[in-house]
């Protein structure tokens, strides 16, 4: 996206957009990156497929080591060139593991994980990409910057409050939303219709509760 477009958006965020400016003091350098959780999460496991949705020039698909491997990307990296709607509705595999990192809003979130639902093992898990915008121009839609999560966590908040879904954030890499397929631990009890609603600053005020934050040394034992 341009920096004319990005700071259009800005402007339209400033002014339709929450007047909320407290920030989240998080510093992503310091944690883990995705590709080191990922990998030995799959080792860990003893996984054998991996999908990944969103490969933007394959940073991340092209390091990950496993017999089999999906990527899916309209216009850059990966093996398949279809939107994840498109691949949804032709594929027939299923996967052990699940990288979600496409379009950052949350309504395709909400979709790509309903399909990969579908698409993924008994004993599999879904992994979320930035789960955890540090501020409201951060998540903010449309995207006003180039550093953005879009409002994945609020897909990721709705996918709390299941019974049959097991869900945790690890803390690295702006934040790893981890979607286990087994009866929820720890079932987020929230009273909302619509989780678009949800306002970055209930987010700032609760994101230990909403998220489920768990540290990187504690995933072996999420996973067990």
């Amino acid at each position: 996206m341009n920096r004319i477009k990005l700071r259009a958006n800005r402007i339209f965020n400033y002014v339709f957009g929450e007047k909320f400016k407290k920030k989240l003091n998080y510093n992503w350098e310091i944690y883990p990156t995705r590709m080191k959780i990922i990998q030995e999460i799959i080792d860990y496991k003893k996984y054998k497929s991996y999908l990944e949705i969103g490969c933007d020039n394959d940073e991340l698909f092209s390091k990950i080591e496993i017999a089999f491997k999906v990527g899916v990307d309209p216009a850059s990296g990966g093996t398949v060139k279809l939107t994840s709607d498109e691949f949804f509705k032709k594929n027939e595999n299923k996967y052990d593991i699940i990288f979600i990192d496409g379009l950052h809003h949350y309504e395709q979130v909400k979709k790509d994980i309903n399909n990969s639902l579908k698409s993924l093992n008994t004993d599999g898990i879904i992994i979320l990409h930035d789960c955890m915008p540090k501020s409201y121009l951060e998540q903010a839609v449309p995207r006003s910057q180039f550093l953005w999560t879009g409002d994945v966590w609020k897909a990721f908040v709705e996918v709390r409050t299941k019974e049959d879904l097991d869900c945790y954030t690890c803390l690295a890499d702006k934040g790893l939303g981890m979607i286990i397929n087994r009866k929820n631990k720890n079932k987020l009890d929230l009273n909302i219709k619509n989780f678009k609603d949800l306002k970055f600053k209930d987010f700032y005020l609760n994101h230990k509760i909403m998220m489920n934050l768990v540290e990187y040394k504690e995933i072996k034992k999420v996973l067990e």
